[in-house]
């Protein structure tokens, strides 16, 4: 499992992960590749090239930037934005949830009340997940990573349109016209390893689901581009 989307910078000066608000129009040119396709016309192309650990779960996460400290599912420590859609899908799973979480975080208020308007998520509209301890609420059970995810898993259903697609994405993000890399995803040991697969690769299939064949068809396009230029994938 893995987590978030681009890392901001909230009230207390705490990175927050939500929809990214980094086009790669802002990029320079070197730095993005044009897609065709409808809604997204550029991705950065640093999502071809730089790699990351494709299972986070057998990875013990380290703060690169903070001494290179241990923080497993450090992506995950600040919470999330969720689709409203999203956050009443995970609600009509609120028992099958909160039967993993501690009984403190399942007591606990799962998602901000506000709603915040954007147009960039499927309903246009978002809220974002709680954090307990020293990380989202969803993180507080016995194992590591998403209690979502854990219980899709565990009872059996599909996690698609239920875990937030922010969280699934991680560490690709997007914005209205771009597929570009979550501003912290420097700041973690998995984006390190030399024998890692590239973003996209490891991306590439939550892309489709999430956005549909016709964008992966462009991000094939864009990648088949940067690899026949010679630019060779990065750790």
């Amino acid at each position: 499992m893995r987590a978030r989307a681009c890392a901001c910078e909230g009230e207390e000066g705490r990175a927050e992960a939500r929809v990214s608000r980094r086009s790669a129009t802002l990029l320079p040119v070197s730095a993005r590749v044009p897609l065709r396709h409808p809604r997204f016309h550029w991705a950065q192309r640093d999502v071809f090239i730089r790699r990351v650990v494709a299972d986070c779960m057998t990875h013990e996460c380290r703060l690169v930037r903070h001494g290179d400290r241990l923080k497993l599912d450090a992506c995950c420590q600040y919470g999330a934005d969720v689709d409203v859609g999203e956050r009443d899908r995970i609600r009509a799973r609120a028992g099958e949830i909160a039967r993993l979480l501690v009984p403190a975080a399942a007591d606990h208020a799962w998602f901000t009340t506000e709603e915040r308007i954007d147009p960039d998520f499927p309903s246009g509209r978002h809220v974002r997940t709680t954090r307990f301890g020293d990380g989202c609420v969803f993180l507080a059970h016995d194992r590591r990573g998403c209690a979502i995810h854990r219980a899709a898993i565990e009872g059996g259903w599909d996690m698609r349109g239920t875990k937030p697609h922010v969280c699934r994405l991680f560490p690709l993000s997007y914005d209205s016209e771009s597929i570009v890399l979550s501003d912290d995803y420097t700041d973690y040991s998995c984006a390190y390893d030399p024998s890692a697969p590239t973003l996209y690769q490891v991306g590439r299939d939550t892309l489709g689901d999430i956005f549909g064949a016709e964008l992966v068809a462009a991000m094939d396009e864009a990648e088949k581009a940067i690899l026949g230029a010679g630019l060779a994938a990065i750790a």
